[in-house]
């Protein structure tokens, strides 16, 4: 067996050893690390809601009624009032006759696929897809296969009758969106089911911040899987799955990762409920956000900085090399903005870079003086000191 210190020791070497920052304040962008205060370029909370004081009465106001914690998993004694009505008002955000709730995002995926696909069952997945997605599929045992990035001419080619294809919506690293119009008719074609994990896009892209889905007007005849965060643009924390009432019993029945853990906190239930509403009703945030993405695009392409084609709040600027992504980071830091750098093996090997994550809660003045500290910051980095 290897020695595990003297692999650590590898990976430091290699630029890919991760660590832990402990922040010690947080309102709106700013945060205070070390003592520092920082602009931080880095959260998935694209519309500014995780500290949103109403958000935070809500969540007082829950835990005076109902405690601290769901004391049970769902189907013992843990599924509260304030979850069904939260369940019931995600599916209707959703248009889906049905939503259920899960503690993770990571647990929401694992649970779909072990609970619709066997052992030997055809599971086809993007590439890029979240790691949870994958992970679902080697927890089933069934026989994986990944299509190109966008690219899913090889399952048009295959033929063979998949169980599911799954994809993320909006891809969390690259900042570009799935052809799920093209998906939705292969898996009509096939007779699979299609799941979309729109952990990054709902509440932030479409109209009503419907997700990929409602960008793309694909209703639940053409989607009947959607999965979604409660994390990230909605400023809580949980997840859910939506979808017709046959497969929300099927994951009742049948995902583990449902079964077999407690339930969130019936409070949170409460919060979140409170966040979809302002979700829904202040659709000001997706436009606040969406001038912010074409204020920083125009800006740094200005200045010529080597940005990934995206048009969502994700917006990855390519290093190269991890240790040229650490260097970036770094001297940023230096300049009072937290972007940590994205290395292998959460990107592919040579892929590393920056990855600016856009807010609502931020303000134009302070979106140009990332781009200029970046523009600045380019200009004394190494070469390429280390090939990722």
């Amino acid at each position: 067996m290897r020695d595990p210190a003297a692999a650590l020791a590898e990976r430091e070497a290699q630029g890919l050893y991760r660590r832990r920052r402990t922040l010690t304040a947080l309102r709106d962008s700013r945060v205070r690390l070390d003592g520092r205060p920082l602009l931080a370029f880095c959260s998935n909370d694209y519309l500014g809601l995780a500290g949103d004081p109403r958000i935070a009465r809500a969540l007082q106001e829950g835990a005076d009624r109902w405690g601290t914690g769901a004391g049970s998993a769902h189907l013992v004694c843990g599924h509260y009032a304030p979850h069904e009505a939260l369940e019931e008002a995600l599916a209707e955000f959703t248009g889906r006759p049905r939503a259920l709730l899960f503690s993770t995002g990571y647990m929401a995926n694992l649970g779909v696929i072990q609970a619709l696909v066997g052992r030997g069952d055809r599971l086809w997945e993007d590439r890029l897809n979240h790691a949870s997605l994958i992970d679902g599929a080697l927890l089933a045992r069934a026989r994986l296969r990944r299509y190109p990035h966008l690219d899913p001419s090889p399952l048009e080619a295959d033929r063979q009758a998949p169980r599911v294809i799954a994809t993320d919506g909006l891809f969390s690293m690259d900042g570009d969106l799935a052809p799920l119009p093209r998906l939705a008719d292969l898996a009509r074609e096939l007779g699979a089911w299609l799941l979309v994990d729109d952990a990054h896009g709902l509440g932030v892209l479409g109209a009503n911040g419907g997700g990929t889905l409602e960008h793309f007007g694909l209703g639940v005849d053409r989607v009947p899987l959607l999965m979604g965060t409660l994390g990230k643009a909605f400023g809580v924390f949980g997840a859910f799955v939506a979808a017709p009432e046959p497969l929300i019993e099927t994951l009742i029945q049948h995902a583990r990762s449902y079964i077999y853990t407690t339930a969130p906190p019936p409070a949170l239930a409460v919060a979140t409920l409170k966040a979809l509403e302002i979700v829904r009703t202040e659709g000001w945030r997706r436009a606040h956000l969406n001038a912010l993405v074409a204020l920083f695009r125009e800006e740094a392409e200005r200045r010529g900085l080597p940005l990934m084609d995206s048009a969502t709040p994700i917006q990855p600027l390519l290093a190269g090399s991890a240790a040229r992504a650490l260097a970036w980071s770094r001297a940023l830091e230096e300049r009072g903005f937290l972007v940590p750098a994205i290395r292998p093996p959460t990107v592919p090997g040579g892929r590393a870079r920056l990855r600016i994550t856009l807010s609502a809660a931020q303000r134009p003045e302070q979106v140009l003086g990332l781009v200029e500290a970046l523009a600045a910051t380019r200009e004394d980095l190494p070469e390429d000191p280390c090939p990722a």
